[in-house]
């Protein structure tokens, strides 16, 4: 027997992808660091990302304004430092300062790159349509750095409310698609 569910539930069941770590660099400002969970593929080439940053989140101030970030993707031995991150606000906490990531320079924007990630992507705001009704931003990679090191390490996604589960057995099955 199927019992209903909540609407306000539904999305513990959509997430789309593993939790990323946003970073930006706001001119004259330390650079930040978000946790973000609201993601989704749009195209592969050039590879489209969309994005929702909630307007009260520190970020979306320097998102909106340097139309540049930083979606690093972590593993989920981080998953410790990646919900701290996620409990507070830059408005008020110095993250790279409290948390222990390194800051690495990215070549073709001015947020950073995480150096514990598993893969750190580049990005540029492509298209703002939706940012006023949705917070939703399209980005464009383009430049992506991977982690040879953490090449198989499992990802972590989010469930709401704290829970969250781990990248578990991989499978593969035959494709047509390359």
């Amino acid at each position: 027997m199927l019992k209903e569910l909540p609407l306000s539930k539904v999305y513990q069941f959509i997430e789309p992808g593993p939790v990323v770590l946003l970073t930006t660099q706001m001119l004259g400002a330390k650079a930040n660091v978000m946790t973000m969970s609201w993601h989704m593929m749009l195209d592969f080439e050039p590879p489209l990302i969309a994005c929702v940053v909630a307007r009260g989140n520190y970020s979306f101030e320097a998102l909106h304004k340097t139309q540049e970030c930083v979606i690093a993707v972590p593993p989920a031995s981080l998953a410790k430092i990646v919900t701290d991150i996620g409990n507070c606000t830059g408005g008020d906490t110095d993250k790279f300062g409290c948390f222990d990531l390194s800051l690495l320079p990215a070549s073709d924007v001015a947020a950073p790159l995480i150096g514990e990630a598993m893969v750190n992507l580049e990005c540029m705001v492509k298209d703002t349509k939706m940012v006023k009704p949705y917070n939703l931003f399209v980005l464009e990679c383009v430049k992506a750095w991977e982690n040879p090191k953490l090449k198989d390490a499992p990802m972590l996604h989010h469930h709401g409310y704290g829970n969250f589960s781990v990248d578990g057995e991989h499978i593969q099955m035959k494709s047509r698609m390359r």
